[in-house]
């Protein structure tokens, strides 16, 4: 983006919502939250409360009953491109997360081909960059074609842009690959996110493990296969002092060892899919494809698990996972149909809605969404402050909206939360200080 060209916005009367610093815990606080006016110019917040000398805006937004936070950070969005653009186009996809406040997504390697070459990267990004979007951080492909046979050269896909390294949903029989994986990354810094899912114990499995899908006759993944997995991930990172990332985590069990690692001082980070946050086992109901999912949703106990260890920090962000399926795909008996919700923009209401229910401050909730992930991406985030970078979302919270197709901006509209009234949606979302979505009267008019 052309910081010279970037317009001067002035936002007034919005709720101004600091999300908290991300730490090692998070512990519950008041919100500190005012109403204000902010202003932006070449890209960043120049001024809060009353505006700069001589300063004068070329667009206004008015902010009246709205609250203005930074965009939303998603650690994992598969925008289908390359080689999936019959699901969804890198286009469509990115209008749906300006749709959702999402500023900046990380995208998984396994597209069709693999990203596990610099100039595949490179030519994502330079598609992203064509687009007005969110910013685009690819995670390269660990092995190459994620076969989990041979090590990709990691240090020229950073060169390219990727930003760590991931096995997305492939799994990696050979756990030497994984270790000398590990050692590689290890020795140049890079971070390593794997998704703690043991293949054989998982094998076939399209439920969680327990009397429902019993009754329902759907094959069970076992918690264990989560367990088993990590004990596998921590002991390597004690060998091979790598830093790892965590995706997806599912049960309590699974929670505690990360409790446990963070403890005893491993570099772990770990995050969890929105819908997890929600959902549990039952409510796949009879056969609701919509709710094939992996990680599969688990026991209430589980879920409830998963918000305990959001609340006091053990997990330190919530993601969408993303993953735009067409309908042949999906209108399929459950144990055959593939996998995958949209979700882009759905996060952010979702997270304002579990934040509602747990009762907990809305900056410890939006800091799962903003400040949490954006350390894991390695990228600074201000927040609210004179000088930090206007990556930015102006959401309604009092607005009522029914998930519906029509709805959505997502080309994939298959998501369990179809049907579902929800409280939050986006106005106006910015980024670089660029209006680059606006829904109904956000925009005011010009100032001169």
């Amino acid at each position: 983006m052309n910081a010279a060209a970037t317009p001067r916005i002035s936002i007034h009367h919005a709720t101004l919502v600091q999300p908290l610093p991300h730490e090692g815990s998070l512990a519950p606080r008041a919100d500190e939250a005012v109403v204000g006016d902010v202003h932006l110019a070449e890209g960043r917040i120049v001024a809060i409360g009353a505006p700069p000398d001589g300063f004068v805006a070329d667009q206004v937004l008015d902010g009246t009953g709205c609250v203005l936070m930074s965009g939303v950070v998603d650690l994992a969005a598969r925008l289908r491109e390359p080689g999936f653009e019959y699901k969804a186009t890198l286009e469509s996809e990115m209008q749906a997360a300006l749709a959702g406040g999402v500023t900046s997504l990380a995208c998984p390697p396994d597209t069709d081909p693999v990203l596990d070459e610099p100039g595949l990267v490179e030519m994502l990004k330079h598609r992203a960059r064509g687009i007005d979007g969110a910013r685009l951080f690819p995670v390269g492909a660990l092995t190459v074609g994620l076969k989990g046979e041979s090590i990709t050269e990691m240090a020229e896909l950073v060169e390219a842009g990727c930003i760590g390294f991931s096995h997305a949903l492939a799994p990696i029989s050979d756990t030497q690959v994984l270790m000398r994986a590990m050692q590689y990354a290890s020795s140049f810094g890079y971070r390593v996110w794997l998704h703690p899912q043991d293949p054989q114990l998982a094998r076939g499995g399209v439920a969680h493990a327990g009397p429902y899908a019993s009754r329902l006759g759907l094959a069970g993944v076992p918690v264990i296969a989560e367990t088993v997995a990590l004990h596998t991930i921590f002991e390597l990172m004690r060998v091979t002092g790598c830093r790892v990332h965590l995706c997806r985590l599912s049960s309590g069990a699974g929670i505690e060892l990360v409790r446990r690692a963070r403890a005893e001082g491993l570099p772990v980070t770990a995050d969890v899919a929105i819908h997890h946050v929600h959902l549990i086992d039952v409510d796949v109901g009879y056969f609701d494809s919509n709710c094939r999912v992996d990680p599969p949703f688990r026991s209430q106990r589980d879920r409830d698990a998963i918000r305990a260890a959001l609340a006091d920090g053990t997990i330190d962000a919530i993601c969408s996972d993303h993953t735009p399926v067409d309908d042949d795909a999906k209108q399929l008996p459950f144990g055959e149909a593939e996998p995958g919700v949209t979700g882009l923009e759905l996060l952010l209401p979702l997270t304002l809605k579990w934040a509602s229910e747990a009762r907990l401050p809305l900056s410890q909730a939006l800091a799962k969404l903003t400040s949490g992930p954006a350390a894991i991406l390695g990228e600074p985030n201000a927040g609210l402050s004179v000088g930090a970078l206007a990556d930015l979302c102006l959401i309604d919270p009092n607005e009522h909206w029914v998930v519906s197709r029509g709805a959505l901006v997502s080309q994939g509209s298959h998501t369990p939360f179809l049907g579902r009234e929800l409280l939050g949606r986006v106005r106006a979302t910015l980024v670089g200080g660029r209006m680059v979505y606006a829904r109904g009267a956000a925009v005011t008019g010009h100032r001169g």
